[in-house]
Order: C-alpha cells, then sequence, then structure tokens
C-alpha cells in the first residue's frame, strides 16, 4: 500500500474511532507510518483527506451492500443476507457514526457522501422491495419506500442501541424484529 493509502486507511480508521475533531493530522500520520510532510504532498490538508477518507468508507458500504443485493435467491434473501452479514455492532458504521459528527455534518463537503451513500441504500431496498412485492414475493399492502427507510433506521438505530447496551446482542434482536416485520409480508405460495 503506498502512503497515500495508507493516509486514507489511516483516516478512514482514525474517523470511525474518534470523530473528525479528534482525528489530528498528527495521529494520521503516526497510524499511516509516514513522514511529516506527506499529507500535505498527497492531499490540500485535513478537510481533503478527510473526504477521500469518508468518501472510500462510503464507496465500501455501497460496494459490499450492493454484492449482497445482486447475489443469488429470492429478494428477501438477499435483503435477509445484507441485514445479517457480520458487522461489529459495537464499533458501529464507519458512515454513520459521522452522521452524529457535528463538525462532518456542519461540513456540506464532508456531509455530502454520508447524505449520498443512505440515500442510496435507501433507495436500492426501495427498488428490491418493489421488485419483490411487483414480482408477487411480498404482499401488495408493503410500502416499499416505507419499508425501506424503516430497514436502514434499523441498522443504524441497532448499532446506537448495542453501543448503549455494550452488546452485540441488541443489535441481533433489532435486525431479527426487522426481518420478522419483512416476513410478515412474504406471500405464501
Amino acid at each position: 500500500m503506498d502512503t497515500r493509502e495508507r493516509l486514507i486507511q489511516s483516516t478512514r480508521e482514525l474517523l470511525w474511532e474518534r470523530g473528525y475533531v479528534g482525528t489530528s493530522p498528527k495521529a494520521i500520520l503516526e497510524r499511516a507510518g509516514a513522514g511529516q510532510g506527506s499529507m500535505y504532498h498527497h492531499f490540500h490538508g485535513k478537510p481533503d483527506l478527510a473526504l477521500a477518507a469518508i468518501s472510500r468508507s462510503a464507496a465500501d458500504l455501497r460496494e459490499r451492500a450492493e454484492a449482497e443485493f445482486t447475489g443469488s435467491g429470492t429478494v428477501v434473501e438477499r435483503i435477509t443476507a445484507y441485514l445479517t452479514r457480520e458487522r461489529d455492532a459495537l464499533k458501529g458504521c464507519p458512515v454513520g457514526r459521522l452522521t452524529q459528527d457535528p463538525d462532518v455534518m456542519a461540513d456540506p463537503e464532508l456531509r455530502k457522501p454520508v447524505e449520498e451513500t443512505f440515500d442510496w441504500l435507501t433507495d436500492r431496498l426501495a427498488e428490491l422491495l418493489a421488485q419483490a412485492r411487483a414480482n408477487g414475493e411480498l404482499t401488495a399492502g408493503l410500502d416499499p419506500a416505507a419499508t425501506a427507510t424503516a430497514l436502514v433506521a434499523v441498522l443504524q438505530g441497532g448499532y446506537v442501541l448495542a453501543r448503549a447496551a455494550g452488546s452485540a446482542a441488541v443489535y441481533a434482536r433489532a435486525v431479527d424484529g426487522a426481518l420478522d416485520l419483512l416476513t410478515g409480508h412474504v406471500r405464501r405460495r
């Protein structure tokens, strides 16, 4: 991994762990094992590097989700695979945690990839749910947009509840509850 990539990866990790204010250039350089001038050689400063890191985290989230969404199985099975894949519930979502960072949310450039990612995720889930409703897999009474929004909210809220309780089991219960609600709309054939 070259210096630029090490800087981005280190910033991603630090933003996830400490937030924007807690991610100092010194900490980034130490974690990346990079020299003092390297950050400014590759980036225009901390905001530019943070944007690259946030954008990379957002792209990774979308890529991993899309891999589940385009996998094999029924739509409900693919959504279930996405919701139940292994996650570090106590660490939280690397993108979702940024919504709680006032410095990220106050900066339109830093906020943009966060907002776009959750818009994409909600829209993508709504598309899948609409497809499942259209093909008869889910009942006609299911509202794809509302259900997609609820599923994203359950994931993000599950992280918050798990961190508050200090237990990943709380996150798993939230996902199980969402799946129970979703599978209640599966048409029996």
